[in-house]
């Protein structure tokens, strides 16, 4: 702290200033109380002159109005002037009758604006009155230019002002800018840190979970599950089995059943086509129906099929339909006892897969395998958010000396000295 005090009592004796970056802020806003303290120092007398000015202004206006013309104007400018008269002096009023602040840039922006609407009306309706009026128009424009003088000045003061808080303001943004910036590469690390720290939780628990996997894939009990598994395996293969063999009967009927169901549209058979027609729908449906359904429907079909086979109207082209229709009793029997047993096998293997699926092993490894996939899709995506976080730090780090060497060159020109930023003193050191 002595050492920053030292620095702004005088130079050091190599021309540098030493200044803590902490101490940036309020040597700013110091600089910023002294330049406004300088304005208002610099434009007391030129506001309290242009006050005392536009109050004479004001009674030279006022006088113009019971003023004499000049016995030698001539007529018709004597007449221009007496109607031109009553604007010029509204006019001049409006812009003199204009609230002057006591802020110095509020004043001076005032001010400007009454020296203008002042010089509009000398312009305007006031070239009528030069030669009606030529004593009076005279002080007025004398006023113009006193207040006018007086403006001048403070223009000079309020353009430093304006220069030297622009610096300021410069200044003050690169320190926020080197302040953000050094901000954001602190947090960085912290939440770099918050990540790694769920990294390797989320490592361990992984380690874990492949200890507990690699102990269940020995367990005795999931072990003795591989009799169960094989014989889900082995009605897998008989349901599979049993499904081409209905397939294979129930095919090659319903393709008797769909030539004779020609024959019975054309012969207007209407019981007979809805029987056929059912019995096809029944064997062609993509599940196997129930014994009852396939009895039902046989039953009532291969009566009608026999008939016409008998008659001589449909010719069994091949083997399999002459097997089948040759005895259709033996048929449907054979495929009766098909959908009984593939219900059956059907059922048994859901038992056993209901036995395999409720055992606590598999249960237990499926939910750990479904927790290690998370668990490495998370580790995944935090080691990429820890890459990008430490490319946008090293970015950060390459800027941050940037940043200060920027704002020591601003305090330096505003200084007019060589400005070294030191590093804030520990908090408690």
């Amino acid at each position: 702290m002595l050492k920053f005090l030292k620095s702004l009592l005088g130079p050091a004796s190599d021309n540098q200033v030493y200044l803590a970056k902490g101490e940036v802020p309020s040597w700013l806003t110091e600089q910023e109380k002294k330049a406004h303290t300088t304005l208002y120092n610099e434009v007391e007398e030129p506001i309290r002159n242009i006050r005392n000015a536009m109050a004479r202004f004001q009674l030279t206006v006022n006088s113009l109005k019971d003023a004499d013309q000049n016995p030698e104007t001539h007529p018709r400018i004597k007449s221009i002037a007496k109607n031109s008269l009553p604007l010029f002096l509204r006019a001049m009023n409006t812009s003199l009758a204009k609230e002057m602040p006591d802020d110095p840039e509020a004043f001076y922006a005032a001010a400007v604006e009454c020296v203008k609407g002042c010089l509009n009306a000398v312009r305007g309706q006031g070239r009528y009155l030069m030669v009606a009026f030529p004593e009076e128009m005279k002080d007025i424009k004398a006023g113009v230019d006193a207040i006018g003088h007086e403006i001048n000045v403070m223009t000079r003061a309020i353009s430093r002002f304006k220069e030297e808080s622009s610096h300021i303001e410069t200044a003050r943004s690169a320190f926020m800018a080197l302040s953000d910036a050094e901000k954001d590469r602190e947090r960085s690390f912290a939440r770099e840190a918050r990540i790694r720290e769920r990294i390797n939780g989320n490592t361990a628990r992984l380690e874990s979970i492949a200890a507990e996997i690699a102990r269940l894939s020995v367990d005795e009990s999931f072990l003795a599950l591989d009799a169960g598994r094989n014989r889900c395996a082995d009605l897998t293969r008989e349901h599979d089995d049993l499904l081409r063999h209905y397939a294979s009967l129930t095919m090659t009927a319903s393709h008797v059943f769909r030539k004779a169901e020609k024959i019975a549209i054309r012969r207007n058979l209407s019981k007979e086509v809805h029987i056929l027609k059912e019995a096809m729908d029944v064997l062609s449906h993509h599940e196997v129906s129930s014994a009852e359904s396939v009895a039902r429907i046989l039953n009532a079909a291969c009566p009608v099929v026999q008939t016409m086979i008998d008659d001589g109207d449909i010719i069994l082209k091949n083997r399999e339909e002459r097997v089948i229709f040759s005895d259709t009793a033996q048929f449907s029997g054979e495929v009766y006892g098909l959908c009984t047993k593939y219900r059956e096998t059907g059922e048994r293997y859901r038992k056993e897969e209901e036995t395999l699926l409720s055992h606590p092993v598999p249960a237990r490894l499926r939910s750990l395998e479904r927790e290690k996939e998370q668990l490495e899709s998370m580790c995944s995506h935090e080691e990429q958010e820890t890459r990008d976080l430490l490319n946008a730090r090293k970015e950060l780090e390459a800027a941050i000396p940037l940043l200060r060497d920027e704002l020591a060159k601003k305090l330096g020109e505003m200084r007019g000295e060589t400005v070294q930023l030191q590093p804030d003193e520990p908090v408690g050191g």
